[in-house]
């Protein structure tokens, strides 16, 4: 049995999916516990916080998304060892934060609410991260987020790329991504192309 255990819903996707593709490009053995939505309400107490990802490594329970990432980040070597770049790495992802801390909520609301609310945040804060993402993009060198590489951060990003993009949050713009932060596809499509991610996927039967 592998020493670390990441527990994350039954997806492939949202603030889990960049720690499991870590270890998975690492070649860091890892449980990987899926939790079916169905099965949350069950689980969802025996959890520190009442949210998921939780890791446990060794017998001891990290949680926070971002806490876990640059944890498995470190672990993998996709984390940067340079003080400055590790910031740089910090500030992507907690901004990836702030924009999943304004959506998640809006996946338990009324419909109507859901869609004042979700239009609201075209209008307001969902441009106006995506642009300041794709211009420190551009500013780091237009290819990764820190230290000229790929990095958790990257994976982080891409991830939220893939989530707007991909029609699962009703009454966004499949499009707004394209728009308004161009540099952010070609970036997902870069992280997308690494053959470690490929070979993840291939082998959960996802097309990417």
């Amino acid at each position: 049995m592998s020493d670390l255990k990441l527990t994350y819903f039954d997806f492939h996707g949202g603030r889990g999916e960049p720690a499991r593709l870590a270890l998975a490009m690492g070649g860091v053995p890892f449980d990987d516990d899926r939790v079916p939505m169905a099965d949350w309400p069950e689980r969802k107490a025996s959890t520190p916080f009442g949210a998921l990802p939780v890791l446990v490594a060794e017998g001891k329970t990290l949680t926070q998304s971002n806490a876990i990432n640059r944890y498995v980040g470190k672990l993998t070597g996709l984390y940067p060892s340079d003080f400055w770049q590790a910031a740089l790495c910090d500030e992507t992802m907690d901004a990836v934060e702030d924009l999943m801390n304004e959506i998640v909520p809006t996946m338990f609301m009324p419909d109507d609410e859901k869609k004042a609310r979700r239009e609201e945040l075209v209008e307001g804060m969902f441009p106006l991260y995506l642009k300041r993402l794709n211009q420190n993009l551009a500013d780091h060198g237009g290819r990764y987020f820190a230290d000229d590489r790929l990095t958790i951060a990257d994976l982080k990003v891409a991830m939220l790329t893939r989530q707007f993009t991909s029609g699962i949050l009703d009454h966004v713009p499949t499009d707004l991504v394209e728009k308004v932060a161009p540099g952010l596809i070609e970036h997902f499509q870069r992280v997308m192309k690494d053959p470690s991610i490929k070979a993840y996927y291939a082998k959960k039967g996802v097309e990417v």
